[in-house]
């Protein structure tokens, strides 16, 4: 281990210790879907114990409403879960925000709900094991070790771990922005871009849209000439923003809701779209192509069309903050004597939400893993100290240096 780091010694070892897999065995058998609320108040409890070691404020703050079109092109209210806020010194000199998310992709019942212990207990196959109940475990023995460090108190910090960032923040983004306010930096814990532990860095921005066509129902063989065919305009708008797609600007139309019997000319549908911007310029070009698609596609079929939704995560380019950060926490991982890399990647998480507002993320420091979002999902045992190592390390060299 380096000189420059030998003062660490012992933090680092605390972080090592942290009983992080027995925790990531128990959190992972809690299923918390973003919508099973029953769940992820069950494990809002756990974690509001677990955190509660830490010095400082522990609350389960309430989300925003948000909404949703039904298929049939209703909008319905959503409640989501209780988010985790946790604030520690906020009068020291070094201010940090660090994050995660309880909520996982497996709804309740979804039959991937065990877990399988693989390659003698080095792997552990289950729901959310990396995406990311290891994250928080490593996360929590990170600042365990801190506040044993002498350089602790230099640190300030807020928690937050959300419940609903698997489908978008949306009732979370605003604490997520109130609690970035004033942060020297930022670390988000959803697993490593790659096994190798590769990080992620410049991420596209993503747009959820659910537009929803209404036309005029008519009888099909009497007199269709009368209606408006809500199916045929969503189609004729669909492919047009499908042959809009270009470099900067990936959209994905994923699924028409709507129609009926044959013999009805249909006056509803609905179709969901996800684009995602490259840069702040692309997003803005973004919003004016859906604009323009809807106005030409309404006025050809003589259709009213509402769009609901809108650009939940801004685009993530790496400036000059953000290098710096990449830096630091590239150049720990080296003198902890697993060197790391970033690249670009094309998915979008709560990461982005926090550099948009100004303040420098590294948003991979969770486990290394795999599989993610799927019944192989897997977590990379020894890992978890690697990756407790990295962040303690992280954290103290930004108490004694900055991002200088």
């Amino acid at each position: 281990m380096s000189a420059s780091i030998e003062t660490h010694r012992p933090a680092l070892a605390a972080a090592a210790a942290a009983p992080m897999l027995a925790l990531v065995r128990r959190w992972s058998l809690i299923n918390s879907g973003s919508r099973n609320l029953d769940g992820l108040a069950v494990m809002a409890g756990e974690l509001a114990d677990a955190f509660s070691a830490l010095p400082g404020d522990v609350v389960l703050r309430d989300a925003l409403p948000g909404e949703a079109v039904d298929a049939a092109g209703n909008v319905q209210a959503l409640g989501y879960g209780r988010n985790l806020h946790v604030r520690v010194r906020p009068e020291a000199p070094v201010q940090l925000l660090l994050t995660g998310h309880m909520d996982t992709v497996f709804a309740a019942d979804h039959p991937f709900q065990v877990l399988t212990d693989v390659d003698d207990g080095a792997v552990l196959n289950g729901p959310g094991v990396a995406d990311m109940k290891s994250g928080i475990a490593l996360m929590l023995a990170a600042l365990a070790a801190l506040e044993a460090s002498p350089l602790g108190s230099r640190i300030g910090y807020e928690v937050v771990i959300n419940s609903d960032e698997e489908i978008g923040s949306p009732g979370s983004a605003a604490l997520l922005a109130q609690a970035a306010r004033g942060k020297l930096a930022a670390l988000t814990y959803e697993p490593s871009a790659l096994p190798d532990g590769t990080l992620a860095g410049a991420r596209p921005g993503s747009g959820n849209f659910s537009i929803v066509v209404t036309g005029r129902s008519a009888h099909a063989g009497r007199n269709p000439e009368d209606g408006r065919n809500a199916v045929v305009a969503a189609a004729d708008l669909t492919l047009r923003l499908a042959r809009a797609r270009r470099a900067g600007l990936a959209i994905n139309p994923a699924r028409i809701d709507g129609g009926g019997p044959n013999n009805v000319v249909p006056d509803r549908a609905i179709v969901r779209v996800n684009l995602r911007p490259a840069l702040p310029a692309d997003q803005i070009a973004a919003q004016a192509l859906i604009d323009d698609i809807v106005r030409a596609v309404a006025v050809e079929h003589d259709v009213a069309i509402h769009v609901h939704g809108g650009f939940g995560r801004p685009p993530k380019p790496i400036d000059d903050k953000a290098a710096r950060l990449f830096a630091l926490v590239e150049e720990s991982a080296a003198l902890l004597g697993r060197p790391i890399t970033h690249k670009a990647s094309g998915g979008v998480c709560d990461g982005n939400n926090i550099a948009a507002c100004g303040v420098p993320v590294v948003d991979t420091m969770g486990a290394r893993g795999g599989a993610i979002h799927s019944s192989d999902e897997y977590l990379i045992v020894e890992s978890l100290p690697e990756r407790a190592q990295l962040s303690t390390l992280v954290m103290l060299r930004l108490a004694e240096r900055g991002l200088s």
